[in-house]
């Protein structure tokens, strides 16, 4: 049993998710285990993990969408502005609703962008969306001068900041994309779709499936999921900027490598992305609350990165 659960991806990440959360309620019991930490905690973490989801999903085509960021702040700085030019017309419920779907549609543009290029041009994905979430930095820069967007109604803090039954809103809709992703790519034609062509594209081709198709719908749900990502984010600052979130990328592809997500594709399961999740939370938290800087976390996050995806390349060998 001890040995099942040892050469299991998820469950080292549950043993690893256990470690950190006692190494650091040990290490700072009174602030770390206290009821603002942990629910400060469960508002926080969805921002980036639902980046992680699209980062996973792209991991599984032997892909990766590095425009994730820049996605999420542009669907968000239309939104905020759409929200603000139309500020003085109907309720702000109504408004709301509205400048959703706007944001939504902006992040399936870009995941669609992302998705031709990929598959129609073949263009290698880490450069195209490195290019393309330039692309999306810089238009949003050029939307708003560089400067935030604010003045939301006040029916937009409640998606970042509100409750449903006692249970953080931004947690909620977390929990619904990564069952829903999750059944997706395991109970659908999609999925398998995606899991064949991650885990030999040449053989994919022979068995005639249609291959453009599959990376495009693959990259706008990645465009999607950005997308809601950054009105999280925007309900949460109460704001809307071209360069929020920049650390994020590395934590999301931090994030879908420790979740077992193997970077050449075919192989990877959501349950994997949310301890990964999880984790990175508690090491997360526990390193600010140990007042350890920035850059020394984000020097951390590498190590972590790069030990990982020795560990599971080692792994992924020794399979048979």
């Amino acid at each position: 049993m001890i040995n099942r659960i040892l050469h299991s991806t998820e469950g080292r990440l549950a043993i690893i998710t256990l470690a950190v959360f006692t190494t650091m309620a040990i290490l700072v019991p009174d602030r770390f285990l206290s009821s603002a930490n942990l629910t400060s905690m469960a508002f926080q973490f969805p921002e980036f993990a639902i980046l992680a989801l699209a980062v996973a999903v792209a991991m599984l085509t032997g892909g990766i969408d590095l425009s994730v960021v820049g996605a999420a702040n542009l669907s968000a700085v239309v939104a905020a502005l759409f929200m603000n030019h139309f500020a003085g017309e109907g309720t702000g419920t109504g408004l709301l609703l509205a400048a959703i779907v706007l944001a939504l549609s902006v992040g399936l543009m870009a995941g669609l962008f992302n998705g031709v290029l990929v598959a129609n041009f073949g263009l290698p994905p880490i450069l195209a969306t490195l290019g393309t979430g330039l692309i999306y930095t810089g238009l949003a820069i050029a939307m708003t001068g560089g400067s935030a967007v604010m003045g939301m109604p006040p029916a937009v803090a409640w998606v970042g900041n509100g409750t449903l039954l006692g249970i953080p809103v931004p947690l909620v809709i977390f929990a619904i994309l990564a069952a829903v992703v999750g059944w997706a790519l395991k109970y659908t034609a999609f999925g398998l779709k995606t899991r064949m062509f991650g885990a030999n594209p040449l053989a994919a081709r022979y068995a005639a499936m249609d291959t453009e198709r599959v990376l495009i719908k693959v990259y706008a749900l990645c465009g999607t999921l950005s997308a809601i990502a950054g009105l999280i984010v925007m309900s949460r600052a109460n704001s809307a900027k071209a360069d929020y979130g920049s650390s994020y990328l590395l934590l999301a592809v931090l994030i879908a490598v420790l979740g077992g997500v193997n970077p050449y594709g075919g192989y990877g399961r959501i349950i994997g992305v949310v301890l990964a999740v999880l984790s990175m939370q508690f090491l997360s938290s526990g390193l600010n609350l140990l007042q350890v800087t920035n850059f020394a976390r984000e020097m951390i996050w590498g190590i972590l990165l790069i030990a990982v995806m020795l560990i599971n390349l080692v792994s992924f060998r020794r399979k048979p």
